[in-house]
């Protein structure tokens, strides 16, 4: 086997020679109870050349111990054993020591699908590509789901594409769902940023920006662990240090599209891709410390304003379009008097009901002048019970309310805070 791989080792497949070595890195930290299912479903990989690089990140459970007895028994797995130093550096360390033409990536709590590799090696070798991408689809005790993004996103095939092409592809910045050419990774000096939390997000931007052509693949190659312990690094959002992180690898990765792409595929990224996850952060406001809520004020304007896209014009759902446009207003009160009110109605209101204090929902307004939201409102939207001040450009109108116009908000503006 020794051989074998070094036989194949940087060298891409061409007609008739053993296909190139594809290097899987699998960083891994107090994980002894999904450590093995995650390498048994890279060991049963249809592909035939793999490389296993584990990355045992000074765990204090039995984590590197269940490595080490894959590694006795299998040849393809190599282990790492280092100080903890977190998992940008465990992703840069197991790349240093990766050794094939292919790269990749799988994280130590989750599933890679059957046939992932082949099938993306296969388009790469067909493409040129330096990338290939796959979907991915998340999964608990009790279901398996993609996100409706996710589905936009690997809804068509597509070969040797470029991001002005598919700008909403900035929305995919997950490391694990995708196989890279190491001769591009390398070229374009690809690292993962470390000590910081959502290392995923610079590092995958830079890729998908600098790649020359990079394809996208209709099928699921990746199963994302919900974590039932709320333990993953994904299912914290409360800590002020993890907003703090999260603001810088967005300002990172922002400097990346402006430098690089086109104002068209910058608008792509402030309305559709950027604010996606921010909702997590506004639902977290309840409770927060004001050290939480001066951080994601700063934030929100940092990144949604005039010189780009305020927030309440994204693409978001309304609901959380609402939430980001008080808290560019640093109205911490209303934020959490509509949240409760959306809390205790969650599917929205019937017909005939009333919102909040008596007030009429949005979908029963009185008699006036037209006032047309950015976009339409889905039902559950237009029953909540609950509307910003809506102008004619479909943004939310302070004066609205005052004017006596429909749409005019439903709770009091709280004082800046």
């Amino acid at each position: 086997m020794a051989s074998l791989l070094s036989r194949l080792r940087r060298r891409p497949a061409t007609d008739g020679a053993p296909p190139a070595l594809l290097s899987v890195v699998v960083p891994a930290y107090d994980v002894e109870d999904y450590l093995a299912a995650c390498l048994d479903s890279i060991l049963d990989q249809s592909y035939p050349a793999l490389e296993v690089v584990v990355v045992d990140d000074g765990s204090t459970d039995t984590t590197g111990a269940v490595a080490d007895r894959y590694a006795d028994r299998d040849p393809r797995v190599r282990v790492i054993h280092q100080a903890n130093a977190g998992l940008g550096a465990a992703r840069n360390e197991g790349t240093r020591q990766s050794t094939g033409a292919y790269l990749a990536f799988a994280d130590s709590d989750d599933l890679v699908s059957p046939g992932a590799y082949e099938r993306l090696v296969a388009s790469l070798e067909g493409s040129g590509s330096d990338l290939a991408i796959g979907a991915v689809e998340r999964f608990d005790d009790d279901r398996t789901f993609m996100t409706p993004l996710m589905r936009e996103n690997h809804r068509s095939a597509a070969a040797a594409a470029t991001i002005e092409d598919l700008p909403l592809v900035l929305a995919d910045v997950f490391a694990w769902n995708k196989v890279y050419r190491r001769s591009f990774w390398d070229g374009a000096g690809l690292v993962f940023p470390e000590d910081v939390r959502y290392e995923d997000q610079p590092a995958l931007t830079r890729a998908l920006v600098q790649a020359r052509a990079f394809d996208v693949l209709t099928e699921p190659v990746y199963r994302w662990r919900i974590r039932s312990d709320g333990s993953s690094i994904s299912q914290q959002r409360a800590d002020p240090r993890d907003l703090a992180d999260r603001i810088l690898t967005k300002r990172w990765s922002t400097e990346v599209v402006r430098e690089r792409t086109s104002e068209a595929t910058q608008r792509v990224w402030f309305a559709r891709v950027l604010p996606i996850d921010m909702w997590e952060y506004f639902r977290a406001v309840p409770g927060s410390s004001d050290e939480f809520w001066a951080m994601l004020r700063a934030g929100v304007g940092e990144f949604w304003g005039p010189d780009t896209v305020p927030f309440e014009e994204t693409a978001l759902p309304w609901r959380q379009r609402v939430m980001g446009w008080l808290v560019s207003r640093g109205e911490r009160s209303s934020l959490e008097e509509f949240l409760a009110f959306v809390d205790l109605h969650p599917d929205g209101l019937p017909p005939g009901r009333r919102g909040p204090r008596g007030r009429r929902p949005p979908g029963q307004r009185p008699a006036g002048p037209a006032r047309r939201p950015a976009r339409p409102l889905s039902r559950r939207s237009r029953d909540v019970g609950w509307a910003p001040p809506v102008g004619t450009s479909g943004r939310p109108d302070p004066g609205a309310e005052r004017r006596g116009l429909p749409g005019a908000r439903q709770v009091r503006a709280g004082r800046p805070g």
